[in-house]
């Protein structure tokens, strides 16, 4: 049996959910042999995920928050290739949710990331993209690397998306070393437009729905400046993946950058492929298992893997919004939400790393009492707990 999911995302890193759902599952059925493989999509845990599956030295480097203040992010080097996680400089996850504002806060500190993994000599810089509190197109990340947005007036504008209403070009080309950049995403989303990054993910970041439309003006406008530089696509502004990480994919694109999926690049370095194989059960999971999951994000590619190896795979999640329908979409047999166990929301939020146990405990036992690993009978079992 396979454990592979993602992070919780607020709650737990996809390592201490594995951990979580492995001791639970051990709990409920003492003889299974359990490989444990947490998994990212580009978000928070990309770089950690991508130490555990081929190792590397790890870099710190200096750098800023969404607001400018000093954090400190890391480089992973393996041979000539460098690592870095976006969400290390602009992820949610360094803003308490008070100061969530789309409209301020900046990819600044990316840039200076970038700068650093480039400056290491690295051949190939992957970035991983995710989880970020910021929707100003890589704004920042570029003005960081000398580029910043200016208006008519040839004056460089505040940082921030809001900003960007003014923007009609660059005041530089970027300061970078050549290097081939990756852009591994964990959406497939374009930068504007109804399935862009601003009207799907800002509000998750704090954006108003009177304030959406502001801001995808701001970024078309700002797409057609990205178009000034040496290579950029002609159709920036609707390239897949160009939305992720609040459009900072679409200034990796502007830069030369090819873009592939996060979650297919961590499943490839940690060999999970490889032991899904092997495997008679797989169990996958990530915070909210919602129509957002299919869009480039673990357990779609978690269950696709297992699918095509011919084994069945179940998720266990913060909270499950799919249905049969959406669940034999995505691959998977069956999934479970902590908000629907004992407890309730209150329990997933407070203690999610016991109410996992307890939740991997219970389906654990439900699976060994039906043959402990024969297939078509725990298929069934599962199909039948829906």
């Amino acid at each position: 049996m396979v454990v592979c999911p993602d992070k919780f995302a607020g709650t737990m890193t996809a390592e201490q959910a594995a951990q979580a759902i492995a001791d639970g599952w051990r709990t409920g059925d003492p003889s299974a042999t359990l490989t444990v493989l947490p998994q990212a999509d580009g978000g928070p845990g990309f770089l950690d995920a991508v130490e555990a599956g081929v190792g590397g030295r790890l870099v710190a480097v200096a750098t800023v928050d969404p607001f400018g203040r000093p954090v400190t992010a890391g480089v992973l080097l393996v041979g000539d290739t460098a690592y870095i996680e976006s969400a290390q400089a602009c992820g949610r996850g360094l803003l308490d949710a008070g100061e969530l504002d789309p409209l301020r806060a900046s990819s600044y500190g990316v840039g200076l990331l970038l700068a650093a993994a480039v400056e290491t000599g690295a051949r190939t810089v992957v970035v991983g993209l995710g989880g970020s509190a910021t929707n100003d197109g890589g704004a920042g990340a570029l003005a960081a690397l000398g580029a910043a947005p200016v208006d008519r007036a040839g004056l460089t504008l505040p940082y921030g998306a809001l900003a960007l209403r003014d923007v009609v070009g660059l005041n530089a080309r970027p300061r970078l070393r050549p290097v081939n950049l990756v852009a591994a995403v964990d959406v497939v989303n374009p930068l504007t437009g109804p399935a862009g990054a601003t009207a799907v993910y800002g509000p998750q970041k704090g954006l108003g729905p009177a304030q959406a439309p502001v801001l995808d003006d701001a970024l078309t406008r700002y797409a057609q400046a990205l178009r000034q530089l040496p290579g950029a696509p002609a159709d920036l502004a609707a390239r897949p993946g160009g939305g992720a990480a609040g459009g900072l994919g679409a200034a990796l694109l502007a830069l030369g950058a090819r873009v592939e999926s996060g979650a297919t690049l961590v499943r490839t370095l940690t060999g999970l492929d490889d032991a899904v194989s092997f495997a008679d059960l797989v169990v996958t999971g990530e915070g909210s298992l919602d129509q957002q999951s299919a869009s480039g994000k673990v357990v779609s590619g978690v269950a696709a893997a297992a699918r095509a190896a011919g084994v069945p795979c179940l998720a266990l999640a913060g909270r499950v919004s799919l249905g049969a329908t959406g669940l034999d979409a995505l691959g998977l047999v069956a999934a479970y939400g902590l908000v629907d166990e004992p407890g309730g929301p209150d329990q997933a939020m407070i203690r999610p790393g016991p109410a996992l146990r307890a939740l991997a405990a219970r389906v654990a036992t439900g699976w060994a009492g039906v043959g402990n690993g024969q297939t078509s009978a725990s298929v069934g079992w599962i199909k039948q707990r829906r």
